[in-house]
């Protein structure tokens, strides 16, 4: 399984895949919206549910890689956990190498995710959430076309600090703008 734009291609993650998984995740530039780093343990577990998402759901975050094979992070769609405040959803997440920033990569993976969640996965809806601060992940919201949704924000901890979530809404259709 794998998604060919015109500049990337999205591949679920094979255990080859770890160690750069956790160099994404080791960058303080990268990670500055988790206040940092996470430690290897912490993205091996990750990259564990990242894989098993696949298994279980047939989607999940992919790999991002260039057509050249240089991985430059991961953007897919993930069952949200059980417990999460929202109930059960649906959400879209981007993580990008520094060396991949500013280059549309962000928004060309992620509108490729959301026409497979939407066509072959048959979702109806993908929840995206940024801190307020955020402001890169709302421009790619943006770009994308996801409604802000202003009464699904929330105020949670998401494993390593409490942290002001704001909510934007895909749906079919809307992420073709």
């Amino acid at each position: 399984m794998r998604i060919e734009t015109p500049r990337l291609v999205l591949r679920p993650w094979l255990e080859a895949d770890r160690d750069a998984f956790a160099a994404l995740h080791a960058d303080p530039a990268v990670m500055w919206d988790y206040g940092g780093s996470l430690p290897r343990d912490m993205c091996d577990q990750k990259f564990d549910r990242y894989r098993a998402a696949f298994d279980g759901h047939g989607y999940g975050r992919w790999l991002v890689e260039t057509l050249a094979g240089e991985v430059v992070g991961y953007v897919g769609n993930m069952p949200s956990r059980p417990d999460h405040t929202l109930g059960p959803h649906v959400d879209i997440g981007w993580r990008l190498a520094q060396s991949a920033w500013g280059q549309g990569y962000a928004t060309e993976a992620a509108r490729a995710a959301l026409d497979d969640a939407f066509g072959r996965c048959g979702l109806t809806e993908v929840l995206a959430y940024t801190a307020p601060d955020n402001l890169r992940s709302q421009a790619v919201m943006q770009r994308l076309a996801l409604r802000r949704d202003e009464s699904r924000d929330y105020t949670g901890h998401d494993g390593v600090k409490v942290r002001r979530t704001w909510v934007w809404v895909a749906q079919p259709g809307a992420a073709q703008a």
